[in-house]
């Protein structure tokens, strides 16, 4: 009888969860094609994050990865002597981020497990999603944020990376679906995407904004991953 009485949020969640399948059923047989013709297959870090080390922005600590995949951010950061932990949902991916560090000698943490499983308290100095957020359930969202606020040091980062609308012919949603119509559809079409004016009032009142902008497009032969359809955004804590 209690499985099915809501008293908490956590219920609550777990309610509106249940109207949608779970995400594990997408994920672990998207990773298992390796030769999926994906741009973030590639083992090539973020545009923007690179930019975020080479130029200072951020400095050397500890950081969490959410959403890591095939591990290309992660990697990137542990090469550069910053101290990476990593979740992903799908152990497919993180069987392959593991196969990666260990081709490449690197002592990153990865780990299988839900955003949702982790309560940092001001552990982090950097917090980076390339591409979490925006495939989260809309109210799913509270409990993520909180957990990013809470898990940061005082004057830690957020690094966000996410769908802008209108993009649909190269990879993103062709446009902004709002919160209310995933309920009314019980789906969000492969993603969400995100206006600038959305990305500030979800973030504006916790975190400062230090660079939002579109992520540049990087050719096949470089050694960043770049596509035009994402935002890209580095916070600090207030």
């Amino acid at each position: 009888m209690k499985e099915h009485t809501i008293k908490s949020q956590e219920d609550l969640f777990r309610l509106l969860d249940s109207q949608f399948k779970p995400s594990t059923h997408f994920w672990d047989p998207f990773y298992s094609d390796r030769e999926r013709k994906v741009p973030f297959f590639n083992n090539k870090p973020d545009e923007n994050l690179v930019s975020y080390v080479h130029t200072g922005m951020i400095q050397r600590g500890r950081v969490l990865e959410l959403g890591c995949g095939p591990g290309r951010n992660a990697l990137f950061l542990g090469a550069n002597g910053f101290d990476v932990e990593a979740v992903d949902i799908s152990q497919v991916a993180i069987d392959w981020a593991k196969e990666r560090a260990a081709e490449l000698s690197l002592d990153v943490q990865f780990k299988c497990q839900s955003v949702f499983e982790l309560s940092p308290i001001n552990e982090y100095d950097l917090i980076y999603d390339s591409g979490c957020m925006h495939g989260l359930l809309p109210h799913r969202r509270i409990q993520y944020l909180k957990m990013i606020h809470d898990g940061l040091k005082s004057g830690g980062y957020f690094g966000l990376t996410c769908f802008a609308p209108g993009f649909g012919g190269l990879g993103g949603p062709e446009f902004e679906l709002s919160d209310w119509d995933v309920y009314e559809e019980r789906g969000m079409r492969g993603g969400l995407a995100f206006t600038e004016e959305k990305i500030r009032y979800l973030l504006s009142d916790n975190f400062e904004c230090i660079e939002l902008r579109m992520m540049k497009e990087m050719d096949k032969d470089s050694e960043r991953f770049g596509v035009p359809f994402l935002w890209t955004s580095l916070w600090r804590k207030k």
